[in-house]
């Protein structure tokens, strides 16, 4: 019978793998994923986050983007500006990652930040609108790594 821990492990391993597939499909050269991974558990902390909120928000940094590889859209990797029925369709993949991440058997707080990890704090973000408090502070830290990510990293895009 396997030990919590080795369950752990095992849940580690396979949250890498959707990282490193979702790293390579949009085309990322580092392990992008885990960056934000470690960013946000330090954010975290900061924060005097709960331990079980980080271990959230840890594991659906690692996997945040999967609806995007389910989608499978080339204009994912495009280097031009998104046309509207194109942008409309990208905000979708929130949502699709919530019910991939659902599908894998992860726990509904990842499940969650998945969905929420678009959303901005004036309610202009997608796909629920959430605004100010309502969005969960794991959330808005997720939001705020990964666009300081997307913003000091190398894109391929």
């Amino acid at each position: 019978m396997e030990n919590f821990s080795d369950k752990e492990e095992n849940l580690e391993e396979r949250l890498l793998k959707m990282a490193t597939l979702t790293d390579d499909f949009e085309g990322y050269i580092h392990p992008h994923a885990v960056r934000i991974a470690t960013l946000a558990d330090a954010v975290a902390q900061k924060f005097n986050l709960a331990s079980h909120d980080r271990y959230s928000l840890r594991h659906a940094s690692l996997v945040h983007d999967i609806g995007e590889v389910v989608m499978n859209r080339d204009y994912i990797k495009s280097v031009r500006i998104l046309r509207d029925d194109e942008r409309v369709d990208m905000q979708r993949h929130p949502v699709i990652g919530e019910q991939e991440a659902a599908k894998r058997g992860l726990n509904r707080a990842i499940q969650l930040l998945v969905r929420w990890h678009h959303e901005w704090w004036n309610g202009m973000g997608y796909p629920d609108g959430l605004e100010g408090e309502q969005i969960p502070l794991a959330a808005r830290i997720l939001r705020l790594v990964d666009t300081y990510v997307a913003l000091t990293d190398s894109r391929p895009f």
